[in-house]
């Protein structure tokens, strides 16, 4: 630009000190010149705030509902705005199609993790396939695949059928006997079945939790969410995104999420042992999650450190996200007697005592649309935050005003710029979907072609961004759909749900890793629901 620093430093070899301090002068003159003319993110409308530490950020994370304050914002300030974030920077929240998916198409390299979050996740999974980007990103990814194609998640869908099961019989005997049910805490079995469930399905472990045993790992996982962070906690943790050292500090939170991280890798150790090496995992003809893995790390060159790392992603993901899709699914039968009516007569209705993964890909529609309904009202994961890795243009759907008054139909971002795109916002959007929106309805999905709405333009699973997209579209999003399906038909076609205080019951939210359903008055994240046998007519 005005000055080459590497032909500055050369020169200043040869010459005397009474020249340095005009060179320093010089090379300080520069980067203030270079500051002042480089260009700035597109200045942006948005909310202001008096927090010039925090801005924004603690409203959001202690709001019931985010989503509806992204879309408030949205509908005041324009398709994309800013918001004030840490220590007085803006970030950046898309609602626009079309910026959104030039996001997507540029994650891993153009947009990566942001630095908190790398610390966290590097801490509590390790360098898996969460924490990589770019081509580490790929590489592993790759490694991963065949453990979750179409082939794979088949032969894979009697282990569902089987946790399903086992919680059934178990409820059989809470249940007999009694004509009115029984109150059963439903989010803490569909805890038992998801980790059963990837145990198995994972790793060829089972951790027997249906049983009534117990591991570590499901000791951890009962801990962390047994309790709501307290203030202190809460506090600490929004000084640790402003000073990474006091992430150290002990509270109690951070030593239930180190003991599950201290657990994970435990088992995950277990689960290398136990697969051995790749000729080994082929000759067992280990069609689990690690098995196929261990056949595929060394021709991906994947790392113990990453194997490691991968396991305990897919023992988080797997558990966390499928245990409160379920959880929802049960309130939401619950609330809505005539659409479980429905489901269960289609369900009841299909050839076979258990509808096949052929079924659950190409038949069943109204199971299919509940789905879809329970993914677009109910997304595991609010929102995704990533940091512009360098300068980058995002191009808009349609012209907005920007803060200074002009017309613009792009957006420059710079690099740092923390940019944001709000699933729960954008699954729920009136501008998306429709003025029924925020009511569950899935109808909606068995006409999509009669929506004159925008959803349509927004790319990911089925116009939703529950699973995110581009190079970080959830990879076991086949085995999730797979095992919900699976769960849900035995537990639909066998027991009537209900809410014991009635379809009103409000319904909270208790934040763990990720934010969780209860029932409001109830401890912890507990959903208990009355349930009774299913009598045929």
């Amino acid at each position: 630009m005005l000055l080459d620093i590497e032909a500055l430093t050369r020169k200043l070899q040869h010459v005397g000190m009474k020249d340095v301090g005009i060179a320093v002068a010089s090379v300080f003159a520069y980067l203030l010149l270079r500051r002042a003319f480089r260009r700035r993110t597109t200045p942006l409308k948005g909310p202001s705030s008096n927090n010039f530490f925090f801005g924004v950020v603690p409203e959001l994370m202690e709001a019931p509902d985010s989503g509806v304050i992204h879309e408030g914002w949205a509908y005041v300030y324009g398709s994309v705005f800013t918001i004030p974030h840490l220590v007085g920077s803006k970030a950046v929240i898309l609602t626009d199609p079309k910026a959104i998916q030039h996001f997507f198409s540029r994650e891993t390299y153009g947009y990566v993790q942001t630095p908190n979050s790398k610390r966290f996740l590097e801490k509590l999974l390790g360098r898996g396939l969460f924490w990589a980007e770019g081509d580490s990103h790929k590489r592993q990814r790759r490694a991963l695949n065949p453990a979750f194609s179409n082939a794979s998640i088949k032969d894979l869908t009697p282990i569902f059928y089987d946790s399903a099961y086992k919680a059934k019989a178990i409820w059989d005997r809470l249940i007999d006997g009694n004509p009115e049910g029984a109150i059963i805490e439903v989010q803490q079995w569909m805890n038992h079945v998801s980790l059963d469930t990837i145990g198995l399905a994972g790793f060829s472990h089972d951790f027997e939790t249906l049983s009534g045993k117990t591991s570590e790992v499901a000791t951890a996982f009962d801990e962390l969410g047994s309790t709501k962070p307290s203030s202190f906690q809460f506090a600490m943790f929004l000084l640790s995104l402003l000073f990474p050292i006091l992430s150290k500090i002990p509270t109690g939170r951070r030593n239930s999420l180190a003991r599950l991280g201290a657990a994970m890798r435990g088992m995950a150790d277990k689960f290398i042992n136990a697969s051995g090496t790749a000729k080994e995992a082929e000759a067992a003809n280990d069609k689990s999650v690690i098995g196929l893995l261990v056949k595929s790390a060394s021709t991906e060159h994947i790392t113990q450190e990453e194997v490691i790392a991968q396991i305990n992603v897919l023992l988080l993901a797997g558990y966390e996200t499928t245990a409160i899709s379920l959880t929802w699914a049960l309130i939401e039968l619950s609330r809505h007697a005539d659409i479980q009516d429905t489901l269960r007569a289609e369900l009841v209705g299909a050839e076979g005592a258990d509808p096949t993964w052929d079924e659950f890909t190409n038949g069943l529609p109204f199971l299919d649309a509940f789905t879809c309904e329970i993914l677009r009202i109910h997304p595991p994961l609010f929102e995704i935050q990533r940091s512009a890795a360098e300068d980058d243009i995002l191009p808009l759907s349609a012209p907005i005003q920007s803060a200074t008054g002009r017309m613009v139909d792009n957006i420059f971002i710079t690099k740092g710029t923390t940019v944001t795109v709000p699933i729960r916002c954008l699954n729920r959007s009136l501008e998306f979907w429709g003025p029924d929106a925020k009511e569950f309805k899935p109808d909606r999905w068995l006409n999509p072609s009669a929506d004159p709405y925008k959803a349509q333009e927004l790319q990911g699973y089925r116009h939703l961004l529950t699973f995110s997209d581009g190079a970080r579209q959830c990879l076991g999003k086949g085995f999730a759909l797979a095992e919900f399906k699976a769960v849900l038909s035995v537990l639909v076609r066998n027991y009537v749900f209900e809410l014991p205080k009635g379809p009103d019951t409000e319904i909270g939210q208790h934040r763990n890793l990720l934010p969780r359903p209860k029932v409001a008055g109830e401890e912890g994240y507990s959903v208990p629901l009355r349930v009774r046998h299913y009598v045929a007519e």
